[in-house]
């Protein structure tokens, strides 16, 4: 059985006929979309994913600079810049 990480679902049929409802249940929370019972594709509010996108992106800057605490490091004098 697959995993469905929102409360709120709804099947492919039923978001073909209430698109538009669907989106304003999207804009409170996710909603899975449901193809035979089984999650096919998720319906995000755009801030949620943009929280979601910055997220990432930290996560990705905090394993580079793990990554490089250790050198090598290049010796660079200030005044010559």
């Amino acid at each position: 059985m697959d995993t469905i990480y929102t409360d709120k679902t709804v099947s492919v049929t039923e978001l073909k006929r209430n698109f538009a409802d669907i989106i304003k249940q999207a804009d409170e929370c996710p909603v899975a979309i449901l193809n035979h019972n089984r999650p096919e594709a998720y319906l995000l509010p755009a801030a949620h994913y943009e929280r979601l996108m910055a997220y990432v992106e930290d996560l990705e800057d905090a394993k580079l600079a793990q990554e490089r605490a250790n050198g090598p490091f290049v010796e660079v004098n200030l005044d010559e810049l």
